[in-house]
Formats: structure tokens, sequence, C-alpha cells
């Protein structure tokens, strides 16, 4: 499928972008990987941490913002495929600077939908967050709007032009700004009491060779206008804090703004057009414009109206044994190197 392809990522050299180039060179051909970004720095340290990894002859390092249509336009010239995984995410430097989580988040997406449609892309896969289901904070009304932006874009393609679809998960196991880092670097530094926002917290787990099989389904399977959600356990916080220290104590600090108890992945509302498949849920749109007989996926079971997929709903969880086994195959424990991807 991606072999003799041409790939963008924006925002490639996020921890996404790192562990997709990782991935499509084990698995695939492609005929060219075009990493696009604003850092100079990070694209010259992911160009020399790969450089005896994956076949650099294929890969490109492109300068550019998202919110520049012109470079977007200058980028998308013979591309296949695009991966949109560009935008802020921390979300209090978004509640500081709501403009700018605008210019990028929002305005940014659109820039990515004009040039995909004006370029010939083929398709258009979106990255998005458990915060843009309900969202309480500014970080999350943006990608709401983005994720609404690209399903909507599937009403301007034509007969074949591009499509465009959404892959939704939450905070990755051990990427930067979660609380797996805080928890290895505060027991690393020989502290006992860890900080817990809410005790009754749960979060769904997901690792980053997840959220890239998801995106290659997306690649894959879409026909235009679906959200993508994978089936994945649960786990509560304090599972989470005794399985890195097992005699840890526990302060409760209270939940942070923006902060929810739980994730939520699907809503009730969306439960009329969400359908079961193996190892993933599906949330079709619901325009006049959309053609269920010609863009579903075969294979998939309507849920049960008033369906919520949540965290805390879940019926898969992670214990603390086995939840320590995740966080050493992935080199978080305490003591442990982290991986880098």
């Amino acid at each position: 499928m991606l072999s003799d392809k041409t790939i963008l990522i924006t925002g490639g050299t996020g921890s996404f972008g790192k562990k997709f180039l990782e991935m499509i060179f084990e698995r695939y051909h492609p005929k060219k990987i075009i990493i696009y970004s604003r850092d100079e720095f990070k694209q010259h340290i992911m160009k020399n941490d790969y450089q005896n990894r994956v076949d650099m002859s294929k890969v490109r390092f492109f300068i550019g913002d998202v919110r520049d249509k012109d470079r977007l336009y200058r980028a998308f010239r013979g591309v296949d495929y695009v991966i949109h995984a560009a935008a802020m995410k921390q979300v209090p430097t978004c509640e500081y600077n709501p403009f700018e989580a605008i210019k990028t988040n929002i305005h940014g997406a659109q820039n990515v939908i004009d040039a995909a449609l004006d370029c010939g892309v083929k398709k258009v896969v979106a990255l998005s967050t458990d915060k843009a289901v309900n969202p309480i904070n500014l970080y999350g009304g943006t990608k709401l709007v983005s994720d609404k932006l690209f399903i909507a874009a599937n009403a301007y393609k034509g007969e074949n032009g591009t499509t465009f679809s959404v892959v939704r998960y939450g905070n990755v196991a051990g990427s930067r700004g979660s609380v797996i880092p805080l928890f290895r670097g505060m027991i690393e530094r020989g502290e006992k009491e860890l900080p817990v926002t809410d005790l009754r917290m749960t979060r769904f787990w997901i690792t980053l060779n997840q959220g890239v099989e998801l995106v290659f389904k997306a690649l894959a399977e879409s026909k235009g206008g679906e959200t993508y959600i994978s089936k994945i356990p649960s786990f509560h916080i304090d599972d989470l804090v005794y399985a890195m220290l097992p005699d840890a104590e526990m302060k409760e600090i209270g939940i942070r703004e923006g902060e929810k108890l739980h994730e939520v992945m699907v809503t009730k509302d969306d439960s009329r057009m969400t359908y079961e498949y193996e190892k993933h849920f599906i949330v079709y749109p619901h325009f006049e414009w959309w053609d269920m007989e010609r863009y579903f996926t075969k294979g998939g079971v309507l849920v049960e109206d008033g369906f919520e997929y949540n965290s805390a709903n879940n019926k898969e969880w992670l214990t603390r044994a086995q939840l320590a086994d995740e966080l050493r195959m992935l080199n978080l424990m305490p003591g442990q190197k982290p991986d880098e991807n």
C-alpha cells in the first residue's frame, strides 16, 4: 500500500513522526518520506539519530509551518499521502496563548486541507485527541474544530479527489508532558511521595506503535469522513503509581484546570453513527451528502444507542503487574534508559 509512495508528515520531528519513520521502513518500501516541521534543530537531531536506522536517501527534511499556506503548496507537490500531526498540544500553553493555538490548530488545519485538495494528494489522515471530545479546554476546542474541518473537507473532493479521515487517541504512554516521565524522574531522585491529581482518575493505555498502526489502517481503508478509535485497555492512576514504585505514598493535589477524570473517545450522541470492529471503532459522519453505502467499511456492527466509550467504562483493564510489564518493555521504568522514540 505505502510502497513506492511519497508520504509527508506535518510536525514530523515529534514522537509520532519518529516512530512512523521507523515502522514504515520496517514494513514498506516508500519512495520518499518528507518530514515537514518548523524547528531546524529538531530536524538536525532526527537526521543524525536515524542515519544508520533507515534508508536516509529516501528521507527529506522540509522546513515549514502549517500556518504558511504557500510553503505547504510547495511541499505537497507530488505527495501521495499526508499525515497531519502538527499542533500546539500543551493545555496550559494553549490557554495562555489562545490566538497562537487557533492559528496553528485551526488555521493550520484549513491550510493543510486547501493544499491537499489543490495539489492532488490522495489521502490525508489527521491526528486527533480525546480532548476534542466534549472539550473543556482551548486545546480540545481547537482540535474539535480541526476534526470537523477535516471531516467536512470530503464534501469538496469531487469524484476522485483527496479523502480525509481522522485518527483519535489519548496521551501516548511515556510521551513528553505525560505523567510517566514525571513520576520516573521523581523516583530516580529518591522521592517516595508522588503527586496524583485525583485518585479516581482513569486513562487509556496506548503506545506509539499502536498509534502508528491505527494510522496505517486509516491510510489503507479510509474512504473519507471516518474517525478511527482503537480498542485499548484502561488503567487506574493509582495502579500506575504502584507499578512504578510499589511502596509509594500518594498525595492527592486536586484536578488541574482543563483536566478530566476520564478520557472519552466516543460520546453517547455519536453512538448512532459509531460501528464496532474487531480492534477498533469508526465514527462515521452524519451529513446529507455523505453516502453510507458507498463509504462504509464492511465488518462493522452498529453500537447500541447511548453507547459511550471512555476509560472508566472500558471492558479491558491493565493490572499493576501488567502495567509494570508494559513499562519495562517500553523502557519507561525508573532506572531504565528511556526510549527516545
